[in-house]
């Protein structure tokens, strides 16, 4: 089966290596991935199958990953990992959707097969597609393990990007500035709210460069006016207003990589408290940016930040960014770093953060925010659009 694969062999058995040695540090001998960007990122796993229990399994002994779900994609393992045969492996579909059967019964089965029963067990207690039914399976299937949360320990493995990694973060950037450009470019009095939504889509998934993109973890996002204060709705029927503000928060995803994006915009004449409010923003967003280099305590930059908007005297809650890269639905946060007071990880080089610099006043909000790259010289931005409170007459 054709697939082009995203990366060399030797990427992912240095990864391997990486999750092993921190499995080592953890007190772990086995650790069960559910997290669908933990499994890619570990074998080349890509399908949208993650809605339906699978897993990678990833021993010390062992120098090649387990993957195990359905039947039916057993083919997709085989095409897109180059795992060996006798370590792609399916549960019975009638397991499936199962009142009182589940497929970690047969998980636990192959574990014990492998002689790793008694095994300190590392689970994903916080991924998403791990549920609570899945867990007690797990547990009542393997009594004689030691299980303990893993704490997102390949999240965290993941947070240094590679040179490779770092390909296809950039193509995100340059993907998602070509869509936000387009999106603004649409932006006009009487245009429906779904019409920029769906011109997003098609421009996230034909790309730039002859580089296309792949579905994003988070849809599109877009507020008017009064629902700027409210940064997660999506959206409807209604005309763009003749005056008014307009934020939209889009992505773009290459091979999986993420690089978000959010642009304010006012249609008319902006008013001053607008336009101070958007000031302050790129103020403070650029004085992050500079001060992005190795070494930096990453609440040193959250510092920074507060103290532009208490000058120009606005206050923020709330975290004001976190670590990106590979993911997939629902969110495009890698759950690891969160640019906040008391976060005390140190930047390296290669670390890649969307810095969300949404502020939202009693009356409205403003976001004008940047995905960057950790270099030697500051924050790298990925995108390449104005960083200003863009103004459609």
């Amino acid at each position: 089966m054709d697939f082009e694969k995203p990366f060399q062999p030797s990427e992912y058995r240095r990864r391997v290596q990486d999750v092993k040695r921190r499995m080592e540090e953890a007190g772990f001998d086995l650790l069960i991935c559910q997290d669908p960007a933990n499994m890619c990122w570990l074998t080349g796993y890509d399908a949208w199958s993650f809605y339906t229990p699978q897993v990678v399994l990833l021993h010390l002994k062992s120098d090649t990953p387990i993957w195990i779900g359905r039947l039916v994609d057993v083919n997709g393992a085989r095409a897109t990992t180059d795992l060996p045969a006798d370590n792609i492996i399916n549960f019975s579909d009638d397991r499936l959707h199962h009142v009182e059967l589940h497929p970690y019964d047969e998980v636990s089965e192959i574990i014990k097969s492998r002689g790793w029963g008694s095994d300190r067990i590392g689970v994903e207690l916080d991924a998403h597609f791990y549920t609570a039914r899945a867990h007690q399976h797990l547990v009542n299937g393997l009594p004689n393990a030691k299980f303990s949360d893993s704490r997102g320990l390949v999240n965290w493995a993941r947070l240094v990007k590679s040179d490779a990694e770092l390909v296809y973060m950039r193509e995100a950037g340059r993907i998602v500035s070509h869509t936000m450009r387009q999106a603004i470019n649409n932006l006009r009095p009487g245009v429906p709210e779904y019409e920029i939504v769906a011109q997003i889509y098609a421009d996230q998934t034909r790309g730039v460069d002859g580089k296309y993109g792949d579905y994003t973890s988070l849809c599109p996002l877009i507020q008017v006016d009064e629902k700027t204060n409210a940064p997660h709705l999506t959206w409807s029927d209604k005309p763009l207003p003749k005056s008014g503000l307009v934020l939209l928060e889009i992505g773009a995803a290459r091979r999986h990589y993420h690089a978000p994006l959010t642009r304010t915009v006012y249609m008319g004449k902006p008013p001053k408290e607008a336009q101070h409010l958007a000031n302050a923003i790129i103020e403070g967003g650029d004085a992050v940016l500079e001060m992005a280099k190795p070494g930096v305590v990453v609440d040193e930059l959250n510092t920074v930040w507060l103290d532009v908007l208490n000058r120009h005297g606005y206050v923020k809650k709330g975290r004001s960014g976190y670590s990106i890269g590979m993911n997939f639905p629902p969110d495009w946060g890698e759950r690891t770093v969160s640019i906040r007071s008391g976060e005390k990880t140190v930047l390296q080089a290669g670390m890649c953060f969307h810095f969300q610099s949404g502020v939202r006043p009693p009356a409205f909000g403003a976001a004008i925010s940047e995905s960057f790259v950790v270099t030697d010289k500051g924050g790298e931005r990925l995108a390449d659009v104005a960083r200003e409170l863009i103004v459609v007459d």
